[in-house]
């Protein structure tokens, strides 16, 4: 089981997004049978099969073991992640493209930019899962408090300066066999107290 999987599928998102699916594989973190889920979120064991039948079809859950009881088979299944993303990918019609509108103070061109971010990892995941491999990746994520716009908009600048000194010391076109990497870096109010 996976921490966190990708979903780019848009049958997968429209499964993952019905409430009760959503429940089960909340419940799915650890292996559970239909008759074990039903008495969990009061429903029928028929019904509680038909979204895992669902569920399995888009890879979102997996059978973890069958046991035989009389004659009567028992799948027990698994949440295949105990959380999940849903790739701009699903929407592929709509995703969010940056380069439509390049504002980089405008909140929605930075959700357009995470939008992409969510998507390539996602594309990265996939590809590494395939070949059995690690994607080299790295993040900072921390929080600073500002006592003023103008300390916010000098952070800004001294944080854009040294990113592009660092982008400019180590960026290389000619070194053959070489990598590209896209960096990310954004600063956004933090909505810790916002949200109800």
């Amino acid at each position: 089981m996976f921490d966190v999987a990708v979903i780019e599928d848009a049958a997968a998102a429209e499964v993952s997004l019905d409430p009760m699916r959503a429940r089960l594989l909340s419940e799915l973190s650890e292996p559970l049978s239909a008759t074990m889920l039903a008495g969990r979120v009061g429903l029928a064991r028929q019904k509680v099969n038909y979204h895992l039948k669902s569920l399995e079809k888009h890879g979102l859950i997996e059978l973890v073991e069958e046991r035989k009881k009389g004659n009567v088979t028992e799948r027990l299944m698994r949440a295949t992640a105990l959380s999940y993303v849903i790739s701009p990918r699903a929407l592929s019609a709509v995703e969010p493209d940056p380069a439509v509108s390049p504002d980089k103070l405008s909140a929605r061109w930075l959700l357009a930019v995470a939008g992409r971010l969510v998507r390539d990892v996602g594309d990265l995941i996939t590809g590494s899962t395939k070949a059995g491999k690690r994607v080299a990746t790295f993040a900072i994520d921390g929080e600073v408090r500002f006592g003023s716009a103008a300390d916010r908009a000098a952070f800004a600048e001294e944080l854009a300066t040294a990113v592009t000194a660092l982008v400019s010391k180590y960026h290389d076109e000619s070194t053959e066999g070489g990598r590209s990497h896209r960096v990310v870096v954004a600063v956004h109010p933090s909505t810790e107290g916002v949200r109800p």
